[in-house]
């Protein structure tokens, strides 16, 4: 049995991966956030309550386990501590299991204006981002003038480095963007603030504490954000988010060596969603739209954005090449549930490019845009499967459907998931 998981995004995000790190979490020991920010979403939904997750991971439901924010991650220090204080109102006690690593970088206020602004001179070339400042903050991180959580716990050396980096921002913001200064007195009093709010969850140690955790046999979970076609090398270049989405980068986040990987779970839905802007070539037509569900009633509204998912036919080609990206040693198929009601389902199994068959994706994003899906028709079930409790009770046509998931993306299913609540899940293979 592996004692270090990765749960990572398959598609282009929003996959339900929240779900299965929830599943997963009750026999870890530590869960682990290791890239992206606030702009990422996880939603929990345990009995009547649901739980919405931006950065803490959502391994905090259980009190046993030790839950990292590590040092791959960017962190918006007032959402942080809005999310702490909202799971304490709900009853539960983050002080001892919630450690955030001083290595992360700090989400200021003025990356998430520069998010803004950037998209407005965009224009036409705008992609949609969620505006939290994820972008801005890694392009400084990169650039070398980032400010780092740890850096909150030494305050003179914050406030000199502070009045650095807003020197240089002042330049751009007046020359560049033509907006009013960023007034460093008060952002210089709200971080003292949030950094005595935050000191006892500040660990300089927290990547050690993962790998020794992880070599001595313990429960290690590493909980990927987004989805793979917005990996910064690999996705839909330029609509993408601004870090590494795949496992390896999931891993090198928690500063965990790609030997110490156990198992690889990839997160898929049964169909395809993306939100904001860029290609997408399994898009519903409106007539084949007006066959599925609402996005309402099948739950495909952004919790972080509240978009409303664009929603799409099964892309086996994407698929394929993404579980191979991640290494994955099995599948999650997430969401079955939401294709009860069609007769007739179709699944991509290659495209057409310029009058050429291919078998996976194109590199440049122009090439997405000209390809056509080439389309395999299945029969579908019209039988719910929201009250069922074991894989031999699904409906032929959805064993044949996920079978020809399986064949199409030569990976085999160990989660079927056809509901939100915990319950709702089939587990075929143990992974803890």
């Amino acid at each position: 049995m592996p004692n270090v998981v990765i749960v990572v995004g398959i598609q282009w995000g929003d996959e339900g991966k929240g779900k299965i790190v929830d599943i997963l979490s009750e026999k870890a020991d530590f869960v682990v956030r290791s890239q992206g920010g606030n702009n990422a979403g996880h939603t929990i939904v345990v009995g009547e309550k649901e739980f919405k997750f931006h950065l803490i991971p959502s391994g905090i439901l259980y009190p046993n386990v030790q839950c990292c924010v590590t040092g791959g991650c960017v962190v918006d220090a007032e959402s942080l501590i809005g999310e702490i204080q909202a799971l304490e109102k709900q009853g539960f006690s983050l002080l001892g299991r919630l450690h955030i690593s001083a290595f992360a970088h700090l989400i200021m206020p003025y990356h998430k204006d520069y998010d803004g602004w950037q998209e407005e001179m965009k224009g036409d070339l705008s992609i949609g981002t969620t505006k939290k400042g994820i972008g801005p903050c890694y392009s400084d991180k990169a650039n070398r003038i980032g400010i780092q959580v740890g850096e909150l716990l030494d305050l003179p050396h914050f406030t000199k480095h502070l009045h650095q980096v807003i020197s240089l921002k002042n330049r751009e913001v007046a020359h560049v963007f033509q907006k009013p200064l960023i007034d460093e007195k008060p952002l210089l009093e709200k971080y003292k603030e949030y950094g005595a709010f935050l000191k006892p969850y500040i660990s300089f140690t927290v990547e050690k504490d993962v790998a020794e955790a992880a070599k001595a046999g313990k429960k290690v979970l590493l909980e990927g954000a987004h989805g793979s076609y917005l990996d910064q090398t690999f996705g839909t270049y330029p609509y993408i988010t601004a870090a590494s989405t795949l496992a390896s980068g999931i891993a090198a986040g928690a500063a965990i060596g790609p030997t110490e990987i156990g198992h690889v779970v990839g997160i898929v839905k049964a169909f395809t969603t993306r939100v904001g802007h860029g290609p997408f070539p399994t898009e519903l037509k409106q007539e084949e739209a007006d066959l599925f569900l609402s996005n309402e009633d099948a739950r495909e509204i952004a919790t972080t954005t509240k978009r409303k998912r664009r929603m799409g036919w099964f892309d086996a080609p994407l698929v394929k090449q993404a579980l191979r990206w991640n290494g994955a040693t099995s599948m999650a198929i997430m969401k079955l549930d939401v294709l009860d009601q069609l007769a007739e389902i179709k699944v991509c199994t290659s495209y057409r490019l310029d009058g050429k068959v291919i078998d996976c994706p194109p590199a440049m994003t122009p090439e997405w845009d000209r390809i056509e899906p080439i389309y395999e028709k299945v029969p579908g079930w019209l039988k719910s499967t929201k009250d069922i409790s074991s894989y031999e009770e699904l409906p032929e046509n959805a064993k044949a459907y996920l079978k020809k998931i399986e064949g199409l993306c030569e990976c085999k299913i160990s989660f079927i998931s056809y509901g939100p609540q915990r319950e709702k899940t089939i587990q075929i293979h143990r992974l803890f």
